[in-house]
């Protein structure tokens, strides 16, 4: 019990002595170490890092989950270290409310038909946007957290106990400027020679001691300032390690965002042949129900902004092809089997996904097979001629990975 108050009782004394110089240096009154240019500018980077990953991080999970309640419950979920319970998307809900209308009107009439076909399309999207969300929680949001609880709290912490040395260290060198200046004011006055005819000369005795009393005091002061000294510079060097590792978190971050950019590619561009081939159903049965209605295009009903480059357009975002008339008028009634490939410029290509030819123009692909494209004077340039085998045929570029 003696020894935990004695600690007790030197723990609130060191807190009281960092607490008078912090105050002491808030209004001015005390000399503060500065520390070097370069640390500044590893503790400011570390900052910003630590103040922008919050941002991106919560952001990010607005964007996989938009609704705040949802959010909320998965976060109490984690921190009770429980698993998440699986949650149906709006995709998947749609589709649900789709099927059981089309059950309920008629799943044989031309509107509950269709209404089946959106419903498997919406059905397949919830599917797809779960596993983005999924493969982006793990890839993306993961590591960025674990930052956040993880290496930057270690900062953290080696930070507080940098503050907390250098405090001590200020206060060692005041309390060493104080004695030596008491120190020389007793020794000025031990330097008069007293008249010993006084019947009381204490008083020159007494300023004798004091002059050897802060001399002590002063040996003291020194030594405490030497090990408050080493004790700073030693977690001065602990903390720039770990500030200059946040060079290293940047890395990590840099591998997780092109993790995140191809699970958000995969995401999109599933659901785009989803909707493709839905669009494809619709068509064919929508031409069936009103005969003469030209279904097949999907150019947009006005025509794009003159300040908007074609080359600008494609980059930004694909044309979806049309499913009745792919090619223009100028290569309508172009022959593939009289086309030769050209001496230079064909490539390899990989098929990403099953694609069903609209008419004899096209060729039909497999996903995952190897075929040979090359593209000719004034095509469309989202279509490509490809060729396997003995057939040929034009190939939508979305649907194909170019290797050589």
């Amino acid at each position: 019990m003696d020894f935990n108050m004695k600690k007790l009782a030197s723990d609130a004394g060191i807190f009281f002595t960092r607490a008078v110089q912090f105050t002491e240096e808030k209004f001015g009154q005390a000399e503060k170490t500065e520390l070097d240019a370069h640390f500044e500018n590893l503790l400011a980077r570390a900052d910003s890092t630590k103040s922008w990953t919050e941002k991106i991080l919560r952001q990010t999970e607005v964007l996989l989950q938009p609704n705040p309640s949802a959010r909320v419950e998965e976060f109490l979920y984690e921190k009770l270290d429980r698993k998440v319970p699986s949650r149906v998307t709006n995709g998947e809900l749609l589709a649900q409310y789709m099927a059981e209308a089309a059950g309920e009107l008629g799943p044989t009439t031309p509107y509950g038909k269709t209404l089946l076909k959106v419903s498997e399309a919406e059905k397949r999207l919830g599917a797809a946007e779960r596993d983005f969300i999924h493969t982006a929680s793990l890839s993306f949001l993961t590591p960025l957290r674990n930052f956040l609880e993880g290496d930057w709290r270690t900062i953290s912490k080696e930070r507080r106990l940098l503050q907390n040395r250098r405090l001590d260290l200020d206060a060692c060198k005041a309390r060493l400027k104080k004695a030596k200046a008491a120190e020389a004011k007793a020794t000025c006055e031990g330097d008069t020679v007293p008249d010993f005819q006084e019947t009381r000369p204490r008083n020159y005795i007494l300023s004798a001691s004091a002059s050897a009393l802060w001399n002590d005091e002063v040996d003291k002061a020194e030594q405490e300032l030497r090990v408050a000294q080493t004790e700073f510079d030693r977690q001065a060097e602990v903390t720039r390690l770990l500030l200059e590792g946040i060079s290293s978190t940047h890395v990590n971050h840099l591998r997780c965002l092109h993790e995140f950019v191809k699970s958000q590619t995969t995401y999109y561009a599933q659901c785009y042949r989803h909707m493709l081939d839905l669009q494809k159903q619709l068509g064919s049965s929508q031409g069936a129900i009103f005969p003469g209605t030209f279904v097949g295009t999907t150019e947009p009903a006005s025509p794009p902004l003159s300040s908007t480059s074609p080359t600008t357009a494609a980059a930004t975002m694909p044309v979806v092809p049309s499913v009745a008339g792919l090619a223009p008028p100028g290569e309508a009634a172009l022959c593939l089997e009289e086309v030769a490939p050209p001496a230079s410029g064909t490539r390899k290509a990989r098929v990403l996904y099953d694609y069903e030819a609209a008419d004899s123009s096209e060729l039909a692909l497999l996903a995952d097979e190897l075929i040979t494209v090359y593209s000719l004077p004034g095509m469309d340039p989202d279509w490509l001629i490809g060729e396997r085998g003995n057939k040929k045929g034009k190939v939508p570029v979305t649907y194909l990975e170019l290797l050589s």
